[in-house]
C-alpha cells in the first residue's frame, strides 16, 4: 500500500487541499482518499500538486517526423496542402524514431491516455507497449462521392490491423471539407463505432465553403485538381451541415472549434448525443494565430476536453502546455476547471472513465506531479 500527500491534490474535479492523503494499492489502483490524520504512518510527501494522469484526446502521432517543417501562421488550407505534399519521407525508420520519441515524451509528462488520429497502421508498435492507453481514430476522407465506398474499405482494412492486436479504435471522418455527403452517410451508418471524432471549424473558410461555396478551400481543391462541381452548398455552417448525419451516434468529439459560434454551440447542445469539444490551443495559434471562443463554450455548458494535435502544428505534445496556454489567455477560468478538461472530461470523451480521469476507488488513473510550473509523471 502506498500513501501520498502533496501541497494540494486535484481529484479530477476539484482541489482537495494539503491535508489529504491518496492511498494506492500496490498495483496503482486507488484504495482511498482520506484526511491525512486518518492515514497513519509511512506517508510520502510530494512537492507541488498531485493530479490524475492527463488524457490527450486529439493527437497525430504519425506526423511526429514533421516537427518544424511547416512555418507558423500559414492558415489551415496552406497547412493542409503542405502536410499532404511533404508527409511521406524517404526513410521510414525516421518516422518510427520520431513516433517513439514523441510517445516517450507524452508518457514522461504524465499523459496516460491518447485519442490518436491514424491514416495507417504504422503506430501499432508503440500502442502495444504498456504505459499509455491508445484509442486509434482511423481517419477516413474523400470529397468525391463516387470514391466513398473505396475510401471506407481502405479505412476498414487499417482498423482491422489495430483490432488484430486487441487495440481499440473507430473509423472517423477527417473534416467537413474533406468528406463527401455519401461518405458521411456511410460513416454515420456504421454500428459499434464510438466515439466519433471530427476536425471542426478550424478555419473560417470551412464555413464559407458550406454557406456559399466560396473561400480558400476552392484554391486548395484546384491545386490538387479536384472536381467539386457536385458539391452543393447548404447555406448553413459546416457544423449544422454535417452533425445531422450523426443523429444516432451516441458520443462525438468535435476538435479545434476555432471558429465555432455561439449559435453552433447551442445547436449542438440541442441534440441528444453526448458532445465533447476538444481544444488544441497551441496548434490553433500555430496554424491560424487564433484561439477558440472558450468563454462561449463555457457559458453554453459545453463539455470541454484537451488535445495537442501533431508535431507538425505544435512545438510539443504536452497537455500541460495546453493547460498553461489556456490559463495565460483566460486567467479568470479556474485552474480546477482546466485540469478537469485534461483529466476526467478527456476520459469520459474516450469512454474510459471507469479506469482513468479521477482519483476514485478502484480506478488506475496514473499520477502527475505539477511543481514549479512543470508537469511530469509521478512514479513510485
Amino acid at each position: 500500500m502506498i500513501k501520498l500527500t502533496a501541497g494540494d491534490i486535484f481529484d479530477g474535479q476539484k482541489f482537495l487541499g494539503a491535508d489529504r492523503c491518496l492511498i494506492l494499492d500496490d498495483d496503482g489502483a486507488v484504495s482511498a482518499l482520506v484526511p491525512r490524520s486518518w492515514a497513519g504512518d509511512g506517508i510520502i510527501e510530494v512537492e507541488g500538486w498531485l493530479c490524475p494522469g492527463f488524457v490527450n484526446t486529439h493527437c497525430h502521432l504519425e506526423l511526429s517526423h514533421m516537427q518544424g517543417v511547416i512555418p507558423e501562421g500559414t492558415g489551415l488550407p496552406v497547412f493542409l496542402q503542405t502536410v499532404m505534399e511533404q508527409r511521406e519521407i524517404p526513410a521510414p525508420e525516421l518516422v518510427q524514431e520520431a513516433m517513439a520519441k514523441a510517445a516517450a515524451a507524452m508518457k514522461a509528462e504524465g499523459i496516460i491516455a491518447v485519442g490518436d488520429i491514424c491514416n495507417t497502421a504504422a503506430s501499432i508498435p508503440f500502442k502495444t507497449q504498456p504505459g499509455i492507453y491508445w484509442h486509434s481514430f482511423v481517419e477516413c476522407m474523400g470529397f468525391i462521392d463516387a470514391a466513398a465506398p473505396r475510401r471506407l474499405e481502405h479505412s476498414l482494412a487499417v482498423l482491422a490491423r489495430f483490432r488484430e492486436k486487441g487495440l481499440p479504435g473507430s473509423i472517423v471522418p477527417h473534416a467537413p471539407y474533406s468528406v463527401s455527403a455519401t461518405l458521411f452517410r456511410l460513416l454515420a451508418g456504421m454500428e459499434n463505432n464510438t466515439p466519433v471524432s471530427i476536425h471542426n471549424q478550424e478555419s473560417a473558410s470551412e464555413d464559407s465553403l458550406y454557406r456559399s461555396k466560396t473561400g480558400a478551400f476552392l484554391d486548395f481543391y484546384r491545386h490538387f485538381d479536384m472536381d467539386i462541381s457536385a458539391f452543393g452548398m447548404t447555406g448553413k455552417s459546416s457544423l449544422r451541415s454535417y452533425l445531422p448525419y450523426f443523429a444516432a451516434t451516441p458520443r462525438m468529439l468535435l476538435v479545434h472549434n476555432t471558429y465555432t459560434t455561439p449559435e453552433d454551440v447551442r445547436y449542438a447542445a440541442s441534440l441528444e448525443q453526448e458532445i465533447f469539444w476538444c481544444l488544441c490551443p497551441n496548434a490553433n495559434l500555430y496554424i491560424e494565430n487564433r484561439l477558440p471562443d472558450v468563454k462561449t463554450l463555457l457559458n453554453e455548458g459545453a463539455r470541454i476536453a484537451l488535445g495537442t494535435d501533431s508535431l507538425a502544428s505544435n512545438r510539443q505534445l504536452s497537455i500541460w502546455e495546453e493547460i498553461s496556454t489556456i490559463h495565460r489567455h483566460f486567467p479568470d477560468i479556474p485552474m480546477a476547471s482546466i485540469l478537469q478538461w485534461a483529466t476526467l472530461n478527456g476520459a469520459q470523451a474516450l469512454g474510459i472513465s471507469a479506469t482513468y480521469g479521477s482519483f476514485e476507488k478502484g480506478k488506475k488513473p496514473g499520477l502527475v506531479q505539477i511543481h514549479n510550473g512543470n508537469a511530469k509523471a509521478y512514479t513510485i
